[in-house]
């Protein structure tokens, strides 16, 4: 069959409207899950009053502050979190061309929990204090988090630093990371060992990912360096595409490897430790996400990336309203729950990518 010119083939149409098409049921279900998310909790509402309250129609003036001060910034951080580190993944396992790669590969995570540790021990962050319902928080949490960014910062300088040495090899840079992250857990364990009960206690708990912390100035933060991050991802889409076909290939299309892995490397880094810094460390996001959209939407980045996002964001908010509900009205941290359902669903699709 003849087509002319400019015509796309009907297979070609089916493939690219099937991805589509799984991408618009992904936004679907995800905008359901942010209005039920805003309504379940320790007191729960109705949905319709909630979308009311959205749409600035009030109902009460207890549902308007529950909306828009409590719940609406953590439900947005978690959306935005999950999208993050998701897209993080992606691009690190291209770029690495490792399926195992992640953000936590670098040891961004590691160094954010050592940079958090030195603030509690050294700047005087670790005061603690009870809340009206108990819960333990962090005096000065606008020092822990500088410090957990800039360790996370200067642990990606250090492994691009190497990197860049050895010439941009994707074994190079995982074993960096490797090396680092076991050393920034050392040396955590070093503060830990000299610390106090009060100290300890604030150590651990900033570990403990808890998007509640994300007010809507830091969200506005976390979501300007994450939209800028992820645009900078898709349009690179065909230069990963490229690469995953083998830096050879990639190069005979004209594709500047060393600096697209460059570049992808220290966004991913840069993205992961804005998240990490404010919300802590939430692990298996960024490994498993991008494997299950794979699965559903295939490799092409094109598709990938957005796929990746929307499990991320689908992921994290559904671990966020169970860690609220389960053990209500304590509230689970939601780093347990994402590592819980992380480390299962990872190991099954390992063993399911082998059988075939």
């Amino acid at each position: 069959m003849h087509l002319e010119e400019g015509t796309v083939p009907p297979g070609y149409a089916r493939y690219i409207g099937k991805k589509v098409f799984l991408l618009l049921v992904g936004f679907a279900l995800l905008g359901v899950l942010v209005v039920f998310a805003i309504a379940i909790g320790s007191v729960s509402y109705d949905p319709f009053d909630v979308l009311k309250t959205l749409a600035r129609m009030p109902v009460s003036k207890q549902l308007d502050v529950v909306v828009f001060n409590i719940r609406l910034p953590q439900v947005l951080a978690a959306v935005v979190a999950g999208a993050g580190l998701s897209a993080a993944g992606v691009v690190m396992q291209s770029v690495l061309c490792n399926p195992l790669g992640s953000p936590f590969t670098l040891g961004v995570s590691q160094a954010a929990a050592f940079g958090a540790a030195f603030s509690v021990m050294v700047m005087g962050s670790g005061f603690m204090q009870s809340s009206v319902s108990d819960a333990v928080t962090v005096v000065r949490p606008g020092i822990t988090t500088m410090m957990a960014f800039i360790a996370s910062m200067a642990a990606t300088g250090v492994v691009v630093l190497v990197a860049k040495v050895r010439r941009g090899s994707p074994e190079v840079m995982i074993l960096a990371g490797v090396a680092l992250g076991s050393l920034c857990t050392a040396a955590t364990m070093f503060l830990q060992y000299f610390a106090d009960d009060v100290q300890l206690a604030a150590m651990v708990f900033w570990t403990f990912g808890d998007l509640a912390r994300a007010g809507w100035k830091e969200l506005g933060l976390i979501s300007a360096v994450t939209a800028f991050c992820i645009l900078f991802f898709a349009a690179n889409a065909w230069n990963y595409n490229a690469i995953d076909a083998g830096d050879e290939t990639a190069m005979s299309l004209g594709v500047n490897v060393k600096n697209v892995r460059f570049l992808g490397m220290v966004l991913s880094s840069l993205v992961t430790a804005v998240i990490i810094s404010f919300v802590g460390v939430i692990g298996f996001v960024g490994l498993v996400c991008p494997h299950i959209a794979r699965r559903l939407v295939g490799g092409d980045n094109r598709f990938l990336l957005p796929g990746s996002c929307l499990v991320g964001a689908i992921l994290l908010l559904a671990a966020d309203m169970a860690a609220r509900v389960m053990m209500a009205p304590n509230v689970l941290p939601v780093a347990v729950l994402t590592s819980f359902v992380g480390a299962p669903m990872f190991l099954y699709l390992l063993v399911k990518g082998y059988q075939r």
